[in-house]
């Protein structure tokens, strides 16, 4: 392979690789905190992997058009019967990668290095993360192609929003479920990929709720469902204008309820989670817990999402629940702290 860049060992990759997902995800960060080898590298290479997608498909500056052309390009070095070259792919994406670089973008220059350190993992893990991101990359590719002539996503319906929480996240509970559940009986598997879609959505859709500023004046996507904002008299090319904030903040709580119908199906999901390959229960425990934080923050303060761009459960809270994993959290007691964080922030 060709990148342009010197040979690095794998050691060196797989390095980067761990600090890449510390600079571009909190929520992952975490979590890979949390694993143990060979589980974190093998959720640290899938997580980038899909990264590397999800960067392309929230890029305002490139043309949905374009877009789907790099997914549906890059979906192909997915594919072990490729012919496809890594240099074409990073010859296409070149011209879009800013000049200062954030370090989503910083991943996406350095698609070979992932790749070649994915390349580097034993057979079994690889081929269980690959299906899975290659449906995240089509999944895209089609919502960008779906809205091209809109400039960004514009979802309209409830169906559509969770349509694309499954390609943005479901399918990256797939690739978890996949790995974690190697080796257990096939009760404790089935039940997990009964519940592994509910514990996607749920993160997903908190996001959701959580970022629509964000998303719409970076990204030009509006992922609320335009049926629910025209309830609210709020078209959706005026998501962020401050006369239609009481209309938003609502259907921001409706996105809310709707993944708090998730949350006893993601407890679920947790309860059999085995920890075997590196596996431990609080990497996902923990993302989970500061989703019920999220939600209840939402729930008290909506508006905060318009008006100030954001609601977050505070740093102080985030890091009382790192501290009480630290100390030893059993399953059991997982539902003690989805009721303390559900009514006040853990640290108060």
């Amino acid at each position: 392979m060709t990148t342009g860049q010197p040979e690095l060992t794998t050691d060196a990759d797989l390095e980067w690789c761990y600090d890449a997902v510390h600079g571009v995800s909190r929520t992952f960060s975490i979590t890979i905190d949390r694993l143990e080898e060979p589980m974190a590298r093998h959720i640290c290479l899938g997580y980038l992997l899909c990264r590397i997608a999800d960067t392309i498909e929230d890029a305002g500056h490139i043309p949905p058009s374009e877009q789907t052309e790099l997914l549906s390009t890059y979906d192909q070095l997915l594919d072990p019967e490729t012919d496809q070259s890594v240099e074409t792919f990073m010859d296409d994406v070149k011209p879009w990668i800013p000049d200062d670089r954030s370090p989503d973008w910083e991943v996406v220059a350095q698609t070979p290095r992932v790749l070649r350190t994915f390349e580097s993992l034993e057979e079994e893990p690889r081929e269980i993360m690959r299906e899975p991101v290659r449906e995240l990359v089509d999944g895209m590719a089609m919502f960008t192609d779906r809205y091209a002539d809109e400039g960004g996503l514009r979802l309209q319906t409830l169906e559509e929003l969770e349509e694309y929480c499954w390609y943005a996240a479901g399918t990256v509970g797939t690739l978890i479920t996949g790995l974690v559940a190697r080796g257990a009986s096939e009760e404790r598997a089935a039940e997990m990929q009964a519940n592994a879609r509910s514990f996607a959505l749920l993160l997903q859709l908190v996001n959701i709720a959580k970022d629509v500023e964000d998303d719409y004046h970076e990204e030009n996507n509006v992922y609320l469902p335009a049926e629910w904002l025209e309830e609210e008299n709020v078209d959706v090319e005026a998501v962020t204008d401050e006369s239609h904030h009481t209309g938003v903040t609502n259907v921001i709580q409706r996105v809310t309820n709707r993944a708090e119908t998730y949350l006893d199906d993601a407890h679920r999901y947790l309860e059999v989670v085995p920890e075997r390959h590196g596996n431990r229960l609080s990497a996902w425990a923990i993302p989970y817990l500061l989703a019920v934080g999220t939600m209840r923050e939402l729930q008290e303060r909506p508006e905060d999402v318009v008006e100030e761009g954001d609601v977050k459960v505070p740093r102080a809270e985030v890091y009382t629940l790192i501290q009480q994993f630290e100390e030893g959290v059993s399953r059991a007691r997982l539902e003690e702290l989805r009721q303390i964080m559900a009514e006040q922030p853990l640290h108060q």
